[in-house]
């Protein structure tokens, strides 16, 4: 289909999303969520996608945050199924069975930082900055960053960063653990789309499964999370890719992997 706030477009089985409002710095409003929940459905139903980039329009902003001119309008009851709104299309990108990278190019920042935490992980440029400055409009964050950011960086980092509403810079990011790599701004989405086509080309039942024992296992005990990787090693063990990868390494040959369970 067709979108007006965001730029959507698939490369090598890599699909891109680009938040595409850039003079309002990509800032989230209704319309914008609404068409990131599409999109995100129409990448869950293509099994010819393997990875997922999300970046930002212009060289300013991944997304600046909520649309506070949206907001300001809001009474309580409004704000309520915003913040659902959020939390609706963010939980939709978390649960996605692919790989999803933020490249953050310049401001995540409030909604912007939120979206970038239910990513697996982050590539920043130079000049990111992240943050969730709510506090500073009577505020706290309402798409999931309360709740994110401890998991990701730790509890007391992450109530210093929502208490204070202080931005961190992309070197500051990478300290803490909130970003995985720093590059130049002209080389982010280069370095970004170089990872996403390594994963790619792995079989889409494997990294599927990693995804879910990753994920599934951190809100469990250790136990109970061996048991979750036993299980999806042994549904990797009945695709057609596990018998493509193991019989390439024995022909000492580049595997070609299908991304299917053996029927």
């Amino acid at each position: 289909m067709a979108y007006e706030l965001i730029l959507y477009k698939i490369e090598n089985g890599v699909a891109y999303i680009t938040f595409n409002r850039p003079k309002a710095l990509n800032a989230l409003n209704s319309d914008l969520l609404n068409e990131l929940l599409k999109a995100l459905d129409e990448i869950d139903g293509d099994e010819n996608i393997r990875v997922l980039v999300l970046t930002g329009a212009g060289e300013k902003a991944f997304v600046a945050g909520a649309d506070i001119s949206e907001l300001a309008t809001f009474n309580a009851l409004q704000a309520k199924k915003f913040s659902e709104k959020g939390h609706q299309v963010i939980g939709k990108l978390q649960a996605l069975s692919i790989p999803v990278i933020a490249a953050v190019n310049g401001f995540a920042l409030g909604g912007g930082s939120e979206i970038a935490l239910a990513c697996d992980f982050i590539y920043a440029s130079e000049n990111a900055r992240f943050g969730l400055p709510e506090i500073n409009l009577g505020l706290i964050p309402g798409f999931g960053g309360t709740q994110r950011l401890p998991r990701l960086v730790g509890k007391n980092r992450a109530k210093e960063m929502i208490f204070t509403g202080k931005m961190l810079t992309a070197k500051d990011a990478l300290e803490i653990g909130l970003v995985n790599r720093v590059v130049a701004p002209e080389t982010l989405l280069e370095e970004t789309t170089k990872t996403a086509l390594v994963m790619a080309a792995k079989g889409k039942v494997s990294l599927r499964a990693a995804k879910y024992a990753v994920n599934k296992g951190m809100d469990v005990d250790l136990e109970t999370g061996c048991r979750i990787e036993i299980d999806a090693f042994a549904l990797t063990m009945a695709s057609a890719d596990a018998k493509e990868g193991t019989t390439a390494f024995l022909e000492k040959r580049p595997a070609q992997f299908k991304g299917c369970l053996n029927e």
